[in-house]
Parts: C-alpha cells; structure tokens; sequence
C-alpha cells in the first residue's frame, strides 16, 4: 500500500507513502486516494480528515512521470478523476474539513490536492506551484479551475503561465496558507488546528462547509437563502441543544454528531 489510512478519535488520517518518489500520485495510488474518500464520506463518526506526504521533503509532487510520461497529454487528461487530481482537488461531496499538513513540496497536482483542503498548515521549508507548463503540460485536474477563483487574477496568472515554485512564506502572504511553522513544529500547529475544529459541533462544521461549496458562484442574498438538508439537520440536532446548555452551564460540549 502505497497510502497510509487509520481513523481514531474521529481523525482519519492519510498519508501519501511514496517518499522515494517525492511523494508522487501513480496509477495504483490514486486508486487508494479514491476508495479512501469514499470511505471518509460513508463514516459518520470521522469528523476531520488530516493528509500530509511521508518524509521530510514532499507533500506531493504530483503525477509521477515515470507512469503518466508513458501517455500523451491527451489521453492522461481523457482518464477519468471525477474529483480532480488525487481525487480531491474537485471533489464536492467531502463534507467533513480536511486539514493539508504540507510538510515539503506541493507541486503539480500536490498543490491542486492543497487547493482541495480547507485549512492548511505548512513547514517553513514548503514550496508551491503549478509546473505543468514547463514539461508541456496544463494543471487540467484543479490548478486552473481553483486557482484564478482563490486568489487575485494576477498572482494567480503568474504562478500558471511561469510554472515557478512559490515559498510557504509567499503562499501565506498570497492567502493559500493559514499558517507557516518551523518544520519541528508542524505536528504541533496542525494538532491545534485540529482540536479547534472537533471543539466545534459535527453537524455545524459540515452544513458549513456544505454551504460554503453550495454558495459558489451567488450572490450573499441567494447563498444566505440556502436551505440545505445539512443546515437543517444541524438546527435540530441533539447536538444543538446540548451545546446551547453546555454554554449556560460553562462547561465543555459533549458532541454526539447527532
């Protein structure tokens, strides 16, 4: 297996196991990557998912040219990834927040999987960037979808038509980070990110996060006027009562998810 998987304490962890290969996405392992959310998506009890690179010097550098470089752009553009690269730059049925640890380079489609996370936490030594064009190649599954919309039109233009690699630094200024860290401690600024977000209510976090992707693209007006099955399980959940009465009795929630 060539990604590693396990959930506890609500927290599934994934992590993409290839360091040899800097991390790099082949055939076999996107495959993983898609059964893998899948199964986040049917487990009720999963509340935030973190995904990282093993080793030190990669998150992801993207498709792995040694397998991809064997087919034309055209027929690795044709194979199908609904949910773009990885299977998580696009996907839009992961309601639970998905944390990127980015503990090296995210190049190439790593970066269109970090364009696919909702929070992310990089160690000072990270690099982004979209470098497709430099070996011929278009960021076809994300990059130039999310990036333009994420970004201003400029700074997102010039990191798609040079290719260049942009410092974890830069990417906090450009706003595609929330945090930067020493790379010791990474493991720390992602646990508390973490354990903010299971401080909050199960159901809240996904109608919001629901609600957000559902919102795209309206107005405030209309995207304040979603009334999705998400928002209204969240209201009338058990979860609501007792978070109303935790804060009258001043004492931690205890979330059911429910």
């Amino acid at each position: 297996m060539t990604i590693r998987f396990a959930v506890e304490n609500h927290v599934a962890r994934v992590t993409i196991d290839r360091p040899d290969r800097m991390n790099a996405i082949d055939e076999a392992s996107e495959a993983e990557l898609m059964h893998i959310w899948s199964a986040i998506e049917r487990d009720e009890q999963v509340r935030c998912v973190v995904l990282t690179g093993a080793g030190e010097r990669a998150f992801c550098t993207g498709a792995d040219m040694k397998q991809s470089g064997n087919k034309t752009g055209l027929e690795y553009w044709a194979a199908a990834r609904p949910g773009g690269f990885g299977g998580l730059a696009l996907r839009d049925t992961l309601d639970v927040p998905v944390i990127a640890r980015v503990n090296g380079h995210a190049l190439g489609g790593g970066m269109e999987m970090v364009l696919g996370c909702d929070i992310v936490v990089a160690a000072e030594n990270a690099s982004f960037g979209l470098p497709e064009p430099r070996v011929g190649r278009l960021a076809l599954d994300g990059g130039i979808a999310i990036l333009p919309r994420r970004i201003p039109h400029v700074w997102a233009m010039g990191m798609l038509l040079t290719g260049r690699r942009v410092p974890a630094a830069e990417a906090l200024r450009l706003g595609l980070v929330n945090e930067v860290v020493p790379p010791a401690d990474l493991d720390a600024a992602v646990e508390r990110w973490l354990a903010d977000v299971l401080a909050c209510a199960p159901l809240s976090v996904k109608a919001i996060k629901q609600m957000v992707r559902s919102g795209a693209g309206l107005s405030p007006r209309e995207a304040q006027q979603l009334r999705l099955p998400a928002l209204v399980a969240a209201l009338q959940s058990t979860d609501q009562d007792e978070g109303v009465q935790a804060f009258i009795e001043k004492r931690p929630p205890q979330w059911q998810g429910r």
